[in-house]
């Protein structure tokens, strides 16, 4: 792969305002390579990290410690307690509260839940919300209201949502939310936009929001990025990585 050039670096600026990158990265509970898992997620130098299927069963503390650990980050929230999304982040961020919380669930199908954190950098304040949206299309558009209903909860008038939506760009729930927030691959393109396991049909699901007063630099799937190797997404997990390099102005 052609090396790609690398989104702008984590800094915090005179005025206050403040770079942050942004991972999004569905885990499959760990059960892949997870040495090559935590290869791409450093190669990438996130500073927040919004994982899906993290584990939640059998000693999940434990695996959230290790893959916390092994990518030079800190857990924040959510696995189990949020049923599946998660919460990492670098040493640079603050947090100043963080909440896991369950939506209701549909007989029959998977609990689902957000994580959810406010983090500081320097004066700037970020909220964040990991979050794997439903398979079932009724389901899932009362799950991305309900996300929107949680961001204004947070009260920040800047964050970034990044999950597994289980819609494409062209679908109803993608669509309600790309509405109310920027889409940062339409916003920003960069790198590979289809988050689908390399050689599995082309498709996006996967995605980093922001809100408007967020100012996004770029986005997409760092695919040729110095330092990850080809053979570490396929053998990571099921879905690539989205990462996006955002510019969060200082809160006063």
């Amino acid at each position: 792969m052609p090396d790609l050039q690398d989104l702008p670096a984590s800094t915090t600026d005179h005025d206050g305002s403040a770079v942050v990158r942004v991972l999004s990265y569905n885990v499959r509970s760990m059960r892949d390579d997870v040495t090559a898992l935590a290869r791409v997620i450093r190669a990438c130098r996130p500073d927040v990290v919004c994982v899906q299927e993290a584990p939640r069963f059998f000693r999940w503390r434990k695996a959230a410690a290790r893959l916390a650990r092994t990518s030079g980050l800190v857990y924040v929230s959510g696995g189990a307690t949020a049923s599946g999304p998660m919460v990492l982040a670098s040493l640079r961020a603050h947090v100043e509260r963080a909440e896991d919380i369950l939506l209701p669930r549909t007989p029959g199908l998977h609990q689902r839940g957000f994580s959810t954190a406010v983090l500081r950098f320097g004066r700037a304040r970020l909220g964040v919300v990991s979050c794997h949206l439903s398979i079932d299309d009724q389901e899932r558009y009362s799950q991305g209201e309900l996300l929107l209903e949680r961001l204004s909860a947070l009260g920040e008038p800047h964050a970034v949502v990044g999950g597994d939506f289980n819609d494409r760009p062209d679908g109803r729930t993608f669509g309600l939310l790309s509405d109310a927030l920027q889409d940062g691959w339409a916003t920003r393109p960069w790198g590979r936009e289809h988050t689908t396991r390399l050689g599995d049909p082309l498709q996006r699901i996967d995605a980093v929001f922001a809100t408007p007063g967020v100012h996004v630099l770029g986005c997409g799937v760092p695919m040729g990025l110095s330092g990850i190797r080809e053979q570490d997404l396929r053998a990571a997990t099921d879905h690539l990585p989205v990462l996006a390099a955002v510019r969060v102005p200082a809160a006063y």
